[in-house]
């Protein structure tokens, strides 16, 4: 029996790049025009895996939603796995908008992951769920760079990670 190859298939976000690039956002948007004497701030919940974005518009939003996405791509955060919730009206005339960070992959996209790699029929490749991660195995190292290819083509709606490749 030849020796299995495997890797592990994940998604998140480096939390103290997401850090860095929220102090940068504040401080572009503390010396930007549009922004003078706004209330506009953005605040983020490590513990909960959330930024929250407080503006005085609709359109005082959308502009510091662009500020922090920048931000962000510099500092090589996927803006992939941001889950950008409704802007809802919040106390004293402001906006609020909630943008949830996907840290792990969900069952619904792990099994999106799982059936792709089934779909393709790479010969004696297996994908096991292992809760917040996909676990694909074969015994050829070729075939799982052919998997790896596959998932990269493929749009899951998150940016996935590749990792523990043994």
């Amino acid at each position: 029996m030849p020796q299995l190859a495997s890797f592990d298939v994940t998604t998140g976000v480096d939390m103290q790049e997401v850090d860095n690039a929220v102090n940068q956002a504040q401080k572009e948007i503390g010396q930007r025009y549009d922004f003078k004497g706004s209330k506009a701030t953005i605040e983020f919940k490590r513990a909960e895996n959330q930024l929250v974005l407080v503006a005085d518009s609709d359109f005082q939003m959308t502009a510091l939603i662009d500020v922090l996405r920048s931000r962000l791509i510099k500092r090589n955060v996927p803006v992939k796995n941001l889950d950008i919730g409704e802007v809802k009206p919040a106390g004293g005339d402001t906006v609020r908008c909630e943008i949830g960070l996907k840290t792990a992959l969900d069952t619904d996209t792990a099994k999106k992951v799982a059936a792709a790699i089934k779909e393709a029929k790479i010969p004696k490749t297996q994908a096991a769920i292992q809760s917040d991660q996909v676990r694909v195995s074969s015994p050829s190292r070729d075939d799982l760079q052919r998997v790896m290819q596959l998932l990269r083509s493929k749009d899951f709606g998150v940016e996935l990670q590749f990792g523990n490749y043994r």
